[in-house]
């Protein structure tokens, strides 16, 4: 349960706070997990708290993924608030103590969501310092978190002179994911896996998060990012360490923290010659992109986790825009029998080494990959699996959805999915030798999976995408 809890959010009427958070805070006060609940919107917009509550409705209608009751909606809109930052700190205190003095109890919880870009997160901490809002407060940070390693101290800097760091959720919506989460149930819940968890049964690791989607207008925002920092810092890295961290003392957030900040202190930092930069066909052509932008959309990198778990285990990450299909996937690759026994031509290894595969899409699946005897005489093999739907179970409608399930965990103070300052510093620093000396940029057509420069990476392996077989799909 949560105490009675006021959201302030910034930049509420925003593309993130009308697709993902309004719909979102609606949900988790319809499931009743955030009942004692008031939103006080802010932003640069000056409009009234009528246009705040119809801009909200028309958002929610649009965007929301559940079926909305309206006697739900009637008793939700009673609790949005709204206070333009023109008005001043002054104005936003008025409206949260109002919010407040509707709350039950004497000690309310302020949840300060700052859904802003980055270059306006630390002049809205200073709105809250300014307002007096600082006690009895949660702040949750967008990424990205800085732009290399002096510039992520230099933030966290600032914000400690506001928060403790015991106040801020710096939110990945990648680890807010159903699957994600299913890693850490995977491997600790499960006596037949942890023990083969190890760099002497596993060959290497895939982290591969292709996209459809471009620029979505963000070109100001990207051409100062790319690709690296816009996700593989900020959330591909994240999915590495739950799939790498030791074994918890406990399933609690200091716990889990300290192994996942384990396995980003064993990290080698990233060596340049292991990166493939690249950049689609027409991406000068977007509005706002300079015309000699070098610029990356797409990367594929290398590296490495340094102990004794790990060591000498390759770890393969790609992400990118305008690609072939939007995936989300880690590959573990086991390591092929040092001899067969079998005759030739019975198809052993010839469909490579067996995979565990985890699907971080909203759909949650995993796959486990085998070679098996094909009925008949003889000893012909063929690749089989085993695989797993969170869409197949009865209790798939009580998914929620990434922001809001971490809306939800820094409303109870659980960081178990949430990145610590020491952990993103870190980060950026086995990140520098990249970002000093970054390599060129590859061009690659839009619909495909990236560059040529892939395939030496990461040889003598192949990238999993595309599969070679389709998941199954649910038999009516």
């Amino acid at each position: 349960m949560t105490a009675p809890t006021t959201v302030i959010l910034f930049g509420a009427t925003g593309d993130l706070a009308q697709r993902k958070l309004l719909p979102g805070l609606l949900h988790l006060f319809q499931t009743r997990l955030l009942d004692d609940l008031r939103v006080v919107g802010t932003s640069l917009d000056d409009i009234s708290l009528e246009d705040f509550r119809d801009l909200a409705l028309t958002a929610i209608r649009e965007h929301s993924t559940r079926d909305i009751e309206e006697s739900d909606w009637r008793d939700f809109v009673q609790r949005l608030d709204y206070a333009p930052l023109s008005a001043g700190p002054e104005a936003l205190r008025r409206a949260v103590d109002e919010a407040e003095a509707q709350l039950p109890g004497d000690t309310t919880l302020r949840l300060h969501y700052l859904a802003v870009p980055p270059k306006a997160a630390l002049a809205a901490v200073q709105t809250i310092a300014d307002a007096g809002l600082v006690e009895n407060s949660r702040v949750v940070m967008e990424k990205p978190f800085g732009h290399d390693h002096a510039t992520a101290v230099a933030l966290n800097g600032h914000l400690h002179e506001v928060f403790d760091e015991d106040q801020i959720f710096r939110i990945d919506h990648f680890l807010g994911k159903e699957p994600a989460q299913n890693i850490l149930a995977f491997r600790f819940a499960n006596g037949l896996f942890e023990p083969i968890w190890h760099r002497n049964n596993i060959s290497h690791v895939q982290i591969d998060v292709p996209e459809t989607l471009g620029l979505s207008q963000r070109a100001d925002f990207y051409e100062a990012t790319g690709a690296y920092r816009d996700m593989i810092v900020t959330h591909l890295f994240q999915i590495l360490a739950f799939t790498a961290m030791e074994p918890p003392t406990a399933l609690e957030p200091a716990a889990i923290s300290r192994e996942k900040n384990k396995v980003f202190r064993s990290m080698q930092p990233i060596v340049p010659t292991d990166v493939v930069r690249g950049q689609y066909s027409g991406y000068h052509d977007e509005p706002g992109v300079a015309p000699d932008s070098e610029t990356e959309t797409f990367v594929a990198l290398k590296c490495f986790v340094d102990n004794w778990r790990w060591a000498g285990v390759p770890f393969f990450l790609r992400t990118g825009k305008r690609m072939a299909e939007g995936a989300r996937i880690i590959s573990i690759a086991f390591r092929e029998p040092p001899q067969s026994m079998f005759p030739k031509g019975s198809g052993v290894g010839d469909q490579g080494p067996d995979h565990l595969t985890f699907d971080l899409a909203d759909r949650s699946r995993m796959s486990l990959s085998f070679y098996g005897k094909r009925p008949g005489p003889g000893f012909r093999l063929d690749k089989l699996s085993m695989q797993f739907s969170m869409h197949e179970t009865d209790w798939a409608g009580a998914v929620l959805e990434a922001y809001e399930r971490l809306i939800y965990d820094a409303a109870r103070g659980d960081r178990t999915l949430f990145t610590a300052a020491t952990g993103i510093e870190r980060l950026w620093e086995i990140s520098q030798p990249l970002l000093d000396n970054p390599p060129p940029v590859h061009p690659y057509a839009q619909g495909t999976y990236g560059p040529n420069q892939i395939h030496q990476l990461i040889a003598p392996f192949t990238w999993r995408l595309p599969f070679e077989r389709k998941w199954r799909e649910k038999r009516v």
